[in-house]
């Protein structure tokens, strides 16, 4: 890849810190937002918002590919949008809305770092777009590992909210897993402007919420000033603007080195979840993270097998 101008550098740098703070935040908003309006008005307005938001921006720019069309108009095409809008859009936020009734969102934040782990495992299992080597598998093993020890199945004598909110939470790593999997099978080689991807990706989930309206929207809210800022953010930041960055980071540093915003998310979110709500820990639950972690780092191979040291090489080599 040529090197970029120092004002691009800088500017792509600056995004990536802002994706980290943003997704990071989301956990906090939502856990605020919570207080005034039900778990499915928080997933409805994040997506209609960040719809809207998209949308404008793809209608202001009409980005083109190679002097393409600005939409796809390949009937299938909108087919495999339609499914990564449910499993990467409307499932997971649905999820991670609820289990925020019962978890903490620093704890639903350690869970979002999960997915690079439920990536790897599903993009070689389910969809074969990945070979994993011997390093790999040990690092999915461990982050699974990790997760049951997140869990602690040893303190639920019964069923609680707490443990259901915490497979939810996981449910919606597993349906992210799912999506960029699929994303990468179907769609990831097909000419779109990366704004155009993110707003049918998150547009089409917005629509399917419209949709939904009766159900999740149609009822009593106490808005405050604080929950409606937490809903924008929520929406036309976070699942609006940010998308856009994420590409812009994606294209300039390659997947590998912008997955590193897994790492900066869990730690906002739980700095965040401390500082402001006042939230706690059990000592578990940051061991668990910590070998999820390692869990992340050798299924993409930044650290060796036998040690601990960070493989330059490879990393170099994705950029």
């Amino acid at each position: 890849m040529p090197p970029q101008p120092a004002a691009s550098k800088t500017l792509v740098t600056l995004q990536f810190l802002g994706m980290g703070l943003i997704w990071g935040s989301s956990f906090l908003f939502i856990k605020i937002a919570l207080d005034g309006v039900s778990f499915g008005q928080v997933a409805w307005s994040r997506l209609v918002l960040g719809g809207l938001t998209l949308g404008l921006i793809v209608l202001v720019n009409r980005p083109r590919v190679n002097n393409g069309p600005v939409l796809p108009r390949e009937g299938v095409v909108w087919l495999h949008f339609l499914v990564i809008a449910i499993t990467g859009c409307v499932i997971p936020h649905l999820l991670f809305a609820w289990a925020e009734q019962y978890v903490s969102s620093s704890l639903a934040s350690i869970y979002n770092a999960v997915t690079p782990i439920m990536t790897a495992l599903l993009a070689t299992l389910a969809f074969r777009v990945e070979k994993l080597a011997r390093a790999q598998v040990a690092g999915v093993m461990l982050g699974i590992f990790g997760v049951v020890v997140i869990i602690g199945p040893w303190q639920y004598s019964s069923l609680t909210g707490d443990f259901w909110g915490q497979l939810a939470c996981l449910g919606a790593a597993v349906s992210y897993g799912f999506t960029y999997g699929y994303t990468r099978r179907f769609l990831s080689g097909r000419p779109i402007a990366g704004s155009t991807f993110a707003f049918l990706n998150i547009g089409i989930g917005g629509g399917i919420m419209l949709l939904l309206t009766p159900v999740l929207a149609w009822s009593p809210v106490q808005l405050t000033l604080p929950i409606v800022l937490c809903l924008l953010a929520l929406g036309a930041l976070g699942t609006g603007v940010t998308y856009i960055w994420n590409i812009n980071v994606l294209r300039a540093w390659g997947p590998t080195n912008a997955s590193t915003v897994t790492y900066v998310t869990p730690v906002v979110g739980v700095i965040l979840g401390v500082l402001v709500l006042t939230e706690t820990f059990s000592w578990h639950e940051p061991t668990g993270a910590l070998l999820v972690l390692m869990g992340i780092l050798l299924t993409q191979k930044r650290l060796r097998l036998g040690g601990f040291g960070v493989r330059g090489r490879e990393a170099a080599a994705s950029v």
